[in-house]
This record gives structure tokens, sequence and C-alpha cells, in this order.
């Protein structure tokens, strides 16, 4: 055998083996990671919707508490920009 026959023979498994090798990372994707990357959205997405949620309902209640008890409301807001002023203005 020549030693470009002995090339061209190597060159040939190689690009098989590179083939061979390239269709594992393909399966073990579709098989394993894309699944989990799948659930994993699907748990962030849940996961936004729900805080999403509980965020509109605060904002509702806050909203009540502020028509029912509007004096209140005023005098919150009006400590919470006092503290808010004196630690900025350190």
């Amino acid at each position: 055998m020549s030693m470009q026959d002995l090339a061209t023979n190597t060159a040939h498994d190689a690009a098989a083996e590179i083939a061979k090798l390239r269709e594992q990372v393909e399966v073990l994707m579709r098989d394993r990671v894309t699944p989990v990357f799948g659930a994993a959205m699907h748990s962030a997405e849940n996961a936004a919707k729900a805080a999403s949620d509980e965020m509109r309902h605060q904002a509702a209640r806050l909203g009540d508490t502020v028509q029912e008890k509007p004096l209140a409301a005023l005098a919150v807001a009006a400590a919470a920009g006092f503290v808010l002023a004196a630690l900025l203005r350190r």
C-alpha cells in the first residue's frame, strides 16, 4: 500500500469517525439536552406568570387600601419620602 493510499484511507476513517460522533451528539441533544431546556423554559415561564399575577394582585390590594384609608396612605408615603431623603443625603 502506498503512502497516498494510506493517507486517503486515514482521511476517510477520520471523516467517518467525525460523522459518527456528530450523529451521537445530535442524538444526545435531541434526547437529553433539548427536553431539559424545554422543561426549564416551561418552569421559568410559569414562575414569571405567577410573579406577574401576584404583583397585579398586590397592586390592586394596595389601591383598595389607599381608597379606604387615604390619610393613612398619605402619611406612609410622606414618612417613606422623609426616610429616603435622609438616606440619600448621607
